[in-house]
């Protein structure tokens, strides 16, 4: 929900127009592949990690 937030906040900043447009375009552009990338880290990547640690630690430690 956080992230749904962030993104929409941003939105509306790189999709405008005028002055100062072009420099908040390159500020907000990083900030929102990194809430993505995060929030996808957060919801993919890292359970599956903990899921594979948490396999390899219950099966006495053998791969």
């Amino acid at each position: 929900m956080t992230a749904a937030v962030i993104i929409a906040g941003l939105l509306p900043i790189l999709w405008s127009h005028g002055a100062g447009a072009d420099v908040m375009k390159r500020i907000a552009a990083p900030m929102v592949g990194g809430v993505v990338t995060s929030t996808l880290m957060e919801l993919l990547v890292y359970p599956a990690i903990f899921y594979l640690w948490r396999r390899r630690s219950a099966a006495g430690g053998k791969p």
